[in-house]
């Protein structure tokens, strides 16, 4: 039995083609946010941090990321940042192009002692620190020129103002009670 060639009327149309290719990009697409959208999970599992009350105390519970972190996203002086809880860093620490796209101010602050050696510093006042709706105000903040990336390390100028209890892979941040 002999077969005949394919002719032009047994290809599929330009506008089928088009569409199958666009049908692919489209899944493709879908796939890729999806992919994205699981990678940032990784890395950030806190990205809508929220205040909840146990035994009528606020408090924010945080997941360790797979990294063995707490990155959490909050606000600085109302604008959205992306955190990193840092009990080794004396102040909030956050690089100079954030701290100019949040238009602080800044003061000389000297030279710091960091992992990667002396930096000189500048010297901030944020107005507000929020994760979760716990709010620290007037937090003393530390601007580093060579801090690589938009994260911002949270420092025990913002975090000496909480109790943090670490149960497994959560941290519970909760406001001081008492004296």
């Amino acid at each position: 039995m002999k077969r005949e060639p394919p002719s032009a009327d047994d290809m599929p149309s330009k506008v089928g083609r088009v569409m199958l290719f666009g049908a692919w990009l489209t899944g493709l697409a879908l796939l890729a946010m999806f992919f994205n959208e699981l990678i940032e999970r990784r890395e950030n599992p806190n990205p809508s941090p929220v205040m909840v009350s146990d035994q009528g105390i606020p408090e924010v519970r945080l997941e360790r990321n797979r990294a063995g972190h707490y990155v959490t996203t909050g606000a600085i002086n109302g604008v959205s940042v992306r955190f990193l809880v840092d009990t080794g860093a004396t102040d909030v620490a956050l690089p100079l192009a954030l701290a100019q796209r949040l238009s602080l101010p800044l003061r000389p602050g000297g030279m710091s002692k960091t992992a990667n050696g002396m930096v000189r510093t500048w010297r901030t006042q944020l107005d507000s620190v929020d994760v979760g709706g716990l709010v620290g105000r007037n937090v003393r903040a530390t601007v580093l020129p060579n801090m690589p990336g938009n994260e911002v390390l949270l420092g025990m100028s913002y975090l000496k103002h909480l109790e943090m209890v670490q149960r497994g892979r959560v941290l519970t941040l909760r406001p001081h009670v008492g004296p």
